[in-house]
């Protein structure tokens, strides 16, 4: 397999000075000091991000913001003490609240991005083909079942209507639900009006819905661990489950798909807002009444993100495969999403394009990649799946362009 800790710092390099000239425009000259170097992109972004930055640790600000363990902004909340940082860090549109969901029938595989898409909002409750099987039961070839966790504004069957049957025909007891669903007064945003749009609610909350969701799965099966495939949100949720929430003990490989772990900068666009939040100014709280409550938790230098990895990247016994795309315009710079190891645990982080030229996959068709399937199949068996896929595929429409 081909791994790579890519670093495109030209492009980092272009959103750490913007945002840098926004700090000076609005702070003056004492606030735009160059930052010291620091051993990776992620670090230095997050550097940029906080450097006006004006609450300690431990104010009130958000849900959850009176916490030890998490950092607050400046927006308004109740600070209950939990320390679980539901607060964005200067936002907090709605409550918390919501729910997960089981899926009902196998909705179609397809290949092409678009059409599972479409087919998945208006059919929100489908299950991903060969998901959901629970009279399965794990081989000694393949004794862990795997979990699937979709996206933000997406849902299990439009994340996995291409990998699903693929990965059970493997050998694989596979498994998928529905996490996050909050309606508007739940701060789920514009997309509570859809019905298939889910993984809207505190990522906090979520991570509690996966906990519950892989102990049935365990329950289920027999199985004594999982691996999970995750994308999105659904690769940075999975990590707080096993920080957090207990899943440590009861997850072997995690394999997640453009995964948030460090935040995106949405293009500096969240990068930008960022900033201008820590100057007083919340401009994000307007945002997530739009987007709700996950996707503002995802941008850079936010609490959640912030306490996701205060203490390293990752926990022992894990093995991570980091899948990022150089085209990927939501998770970026793209590199954000890759991980550094910490003690007991094994890190691949693989840009997709590495050896494969012809994948133009972005965000949201790396779902549809022939080659990110066969990276996931190898992480899983490497031994029965040793060769990696190359074939075109293009970006917005993906699977290699069949629909």
């Amino acid at each position: 397999m081909t791994i790579s800790r890519g670093r495109a710092r030209s492009t980092c390099a272009a959103i750490i000075t913007g945002v840098s000239a926004l700090a000076v425009a609005l702070t003056g000259p004492g606030a735009a000091a160059e930052p010291q170097p620091a051993p990776s992109e992620q670090q230095r972004l997050a550097e940029i991000i906080g450097v006006a930055d004006p609450v300690a640790w431990g104010t009130d600000g958000g849900l959850g913001g009176t916490g030890s363990a998490c950092t607050s902004g400046s927006g308004a909340g109740s600070g209950n003490g939990s320390g679980d940082c539901y607060g964005g860090s200067g936002s907090s549109s709605g409550s918390s609240g919501g729910y997960s969901s089981d899926t009902g029938a196998n909705g179609p595989a397809s290949t092409s991005f678009l059409a599972a898409f479409g087919y998945g909002l208006l059919n929100g409750d489908a299950a991903p083909p060969g998901a959901n099987d629970w009279n399965c039961k794990p081989t000694a070839e393949h004794p862990r079942p795997v979990v699937l966790l979709h996206g933000t504004w997406m849902n299990a069957y439009n994340g996995y209507a291409y990998f699903g049957q693929p990965i059970k025909d493997a050998g694989f007891c596979t498994f998928a639900f529905n996490y996050g669903r909050s309606n508007i007064i739940e701060g789920g945003g514009l997309g509570s009006f859809l019905p298939g749009v889910m993984g809207t609610g505190y990522i906090q909350d979520s991570a509690k819905q996966t906990a519950a969701f892989v102990d049935r799965v365990l329950a289920a099966t027999g199985a004594e661990e999982v691996d999970i495939v995750a994308h999105s949100q659904g690769g940075s949720m999975a990590n707080w489950y096993t920080k957090f929430e207990g899943g440590a003990d009861k997850v072997k490989n995690l394999i997640t798909l453009g995964a948030t772990h460090h935040g995106t900068s949405l293009d500096g666009i969240g990068a930008l807002g960022r900033a201008i939040n820590n100057l007083g100014v919340d401009v994000l709280g307007l945002v997530e009444i739009f987007v709700g409550h996950a996707g503002i938790q995802q941008t850079v230098g936010s609490d959640f993100v912030k306490t996701l990895n205060a203490n390293g990247d990752t926990v022992p016994g894990v093995d991570y495969t980091i899948i990022g795309t150089r085209y990927d315009e939501v998770t970026n710079p793209y590199e954000l999403t890759f991980l550094d190891a910490g003690p007991g645990a094994t890190v691949n982080n693989v840009t997709l394009q590495n050896g494969c030229e012809q994948d133009l996959s972005d965000h949201l068709t790396m779902m549809y990649s022939p080659r990110s399937l066969s990276i996931i199949l190898n992480a899983l068996d490497p031994v029965q799946n040793p060769n990696l896929t190359c074939t075109f595929n293009p970006w917005v429409i993906g699977g290699g362009g069949s629909l």
